[in-house]
This record gives C-alpha cells, structure tokens and sequence, in this order.
C-alpha cells in the first residue's frame, strides 16, 4: 500500500498500454474517471478481454483487474504495474475465469 501516481489518469493509462504491449495484448479502448477529490477509476477494452483499476491514491492503493484470454500472457503486467506506480507491495491472487462453472465445448467436425 504504498503506490505513487495513483492520483494521475496519463501515469494510469500509460501503464495500461505498456501492460497491453508486454502482454502481447490488443488494445481496443481506454476509457478513465478522475475523482474528487482523490481517486481514479478505468478500463483499458482489449480484444482478450480488459484491464481495470480502482484507484485510493490517499492510502497508496490501487486495485488492478487482469484478465485475458487467447495467447496474451496475463502475468506479464504485475512486473509493469510495480514499476509504474513504483512499489515492491503487490499481492497478486489468480481467479480463472469459469473455473468449476465453464466446461470446454467440443465442436463437431
């Protein structure tokens, strides 16, 4: 809990396109809201799914969502958020999507 920049949508969305790139991601949208008078909330649409983020910058706390599919490479981004807001506290937790809930579907050929 102790992030820097977390009150700046440019440093958000900044680090948002250099997760999409390290990811191997597609970029379709970035769309951020600065709060007052703290505070900031966005999403970054991809093409594999979306990267979000709750921001309490008054803490030093920024809660990111990951998820992606197909072959962009989810994990790749905690070493790019920890460089952008520049801390050494992150807690990552893995949730797959469907897990217990989606089987995979066989397509007849």
């Amino acid at each position: 809990m102790n992030g820097h920049g977390l009150d700046d949508e440019d440093r958000i969305e900044r680090a948002f396109r250099d997760c999409v790139d390290e990811c191997g991601a597609t970029l379709l949208h970035i769309h951020t809201h600065k709060f007052s008078p703290q505070g900031v909330s966005g999403v970054a649409v991809l093409a594999e799914s979306h990267i979000s983020v709750h921001t309490w910058p008054e803490i030093g706390y920024g809660a990111f969502d990951v998820f992606m599919c197909g072959d962009a490479d989810p994990w790749r981004a905690v070493d790019v958020l920890k460089a952008a807001f520049g801390t050494a506290d992150v807690r990552v937790r893995e949730l797959l999507r469907g897990e217990g809930l989606v089987e995979a579907v066989e397509h007849a050929a």
